[in-house]
C-alpha cells in the first residue's frame, strides 16, 4: 500500500487548495460509509422530494448533499457552493466574503442505480471566487470549465476511489476503510488515444443527429464496416462509472444533442457533471466536446444548464467532431433494419 496519503500529496502539489479538497474528501468518506450499508441503513427508495429539474430525489441524494454542505460550511477557504439538488447556490454562513473558492457538485451521480447496487459517485469542481469581499451570487458560479482550479469524482464501488486533478495531470486515490484515509494508488492516469469501445443509450437512437447516427452505425458495422474492426458497446447510466471505465481501459462516452426535447440542447448538467469530467479528460490526454466545441470553453448562462457531452479517447472524439463539421454528409451505414441494432448493414 502506498505511504502517500491525500493530505501529504496536496501539501506538495496544491497547498492552497488543500483545505477545500480535504473537506470534500472527508465528506465523501462519510457518504461511502452510508452507501456501504445500503438497505441496512434504510437507504432504498425515494425521499419524497424533487430536485430543481423535477427529478425525484433518492434518500441517499439528500444524505450526500447534507454531508457535503456541512463539510464546506466548516471550511474557511470556501465562500459558497452550488449543488445539483438545490435551485440556488448557497453562500457560506461564516466565510462568504473571505473564502477563496466556490465548489459545485453532484452529490450522488447515478442515484437511480442505488437499488440495483450498481456503482454511484460524487462529482465536484472547485472554481475561484473572483469577487472577494462580497458574498457569492449565482453569477459568481457561471464560469467556463477552463477556470476550474480542481475537479474530481469519487466512485463508490467494490473499492471507494477518488480521481482528482489540480491542473497537473490526474491521480487516483483509494480509501483505506480501516483508517478512513485516502492513499495514492496511481499517478498520472492517461486515457488511451484509441479505443474499440463506446457507450451510448441506444433507446434514443431515433432522436440522434446525423453525425452521431453515422458514428454509431459504423461502430456497429464492425469488421465488415468502414472502421474495419469490431467495437463493444456499454451503458451503465452512471456518468462516474462510465468515465472511470474510460480511465481504466479507454473508450468514448456519448450523451449527444438530440431532437427528443428540442428546447433542451443536452441532458447532462454543465457545471455539476460535464465541466468537471471534461477537465479530468483533458488533463489525462483525452477529449471532451459538445460535438462542435470544447466543453471547457462553454460559458454557462444558468446554474443548471444542460449540454451535449462526448468525451473519452482522443482519436474517437476527434472523429466525431469531424462528422459534426459536415452534418449533411450522407449516412451510408443504416443503423437499424427490421429487428436489431446488431444486424450487419449491407454495403
Amino acid at each position: 500500500m502506498s505511504n502517500v496519503d491525500l493530505a501529504s500529496w496536496l501539501a506538495l502539489h496544491a497547498p492552497a487548495l488543500a483545505p477545500t479538497l480535504e473537506a470534500i474528501a472527508a465528506a465523501c468518506v462519510q457518504i461511502a460509509e452510508v452507501a456501504h450499508r445500503g438497505g441496512l441503513a434504510g437507504l432504498y427508495g425515494a425521499a419524497g422530494t424533487d430536485n430543481p429539474s423535477g427529478e425525484p430525489q433518492q434518500k441517499l441524494d439528500v444524505i450526500a448533499d447534507e454531508h457535503l454542505a456541512e463539510a464546506l460550511a466548516a471550511c474557511p477557504q470556501v465562500a459558497g457552493w452550488a449543488s445539483e439538488e438545490h435551485e440556488q447556490p448557497i453562500a457560506s454562513p461564516r466565510h462568504a466574503e473571505q473564502g477563496e473558492y466556490l465548489v459545485v457538485f453532484d452529490p450522488l451521480d447515478g442515484s437511480s442505480n442505488i437499488e440495483a447496487n450498481i456503482s454511484v459517485g460524487t462529482i465536484f469542481s472547485v472554481l475561484p471566487h473572483t469577487m472577494r469581499s462580497a458574498a457569492p451570487t449565482t453569477a459568481s458560479f457561471l464560469q467556463p470549465g477552463r477556470r476550474q482550479r480542481a475537479a474530481g469524482y469519487v466512485l463508490y464501488g467494490p473499492a471507494t476511489l477518488l480521481v482528482l486533478s489540480v491542473g497537473s495531470g490526474v491521480c487516483l486515490f483509494t480509501l483505506d476503510r480501516d483508517t478512513r484515509t485516502w492513499r495514492l494508488t496511481r499517478e498520472q492516469l492517461l486515457v488511451r488515444p484509441s479505443t474499440s469501445e463506446f457507450a451510448i443509450n441506444t433507446s434514443n437512437q431515433r432522436f440522434w443527429e446525423r453525425p452521431v447516427q453515422r458514428y454509431v452505425a459504423e461502430c456497429v458495422a464492425g469488421e465488415s464496416g468502414p472502421r474495419g474492426r469490431d467495437f463493444n458497446m456499454r451503458w451503465v447510466a452512471s456518468l462516474v462509472a462510465e468515465v472511470h471505465r474510460i480511465f481504466t481501459r479507454g473508450g468514448v462516452f456519448l450523451y449527444p444533442r438530440d431532437s427528443k426535447e428540442p428546447r433542451k440542447p443536452g441532458r447532462l448538467r454543465l457545471l455539476y457533471e460535464a465541466a468537471p469530467m471534461a477537465w479530468l479528460m483533458e488533463q489525462a490526454g483525452g477529449g471532451a466536446v459538445t460535438g462542435t466545441s470544447h466543453l471547457l470553453d462553454v460559458v454557462p448562462d444558468v446554474l443548471h444548464q444542460r449540454v451535449p457531452v462526448i468525451l473519452g479517447s482522443r482519436n474517437e472524439v476527434e472523429l466525431i467532431v469531424r462528422y459534426h463539421a459536415d452534418p449533411n454528409e450522407n449516412v451510408s451505414w443504416q443503423l437499424f433494419k427490421h429487428r436489431s441494432l446488431f444486424i450487419q448493414p449491407q454495403a
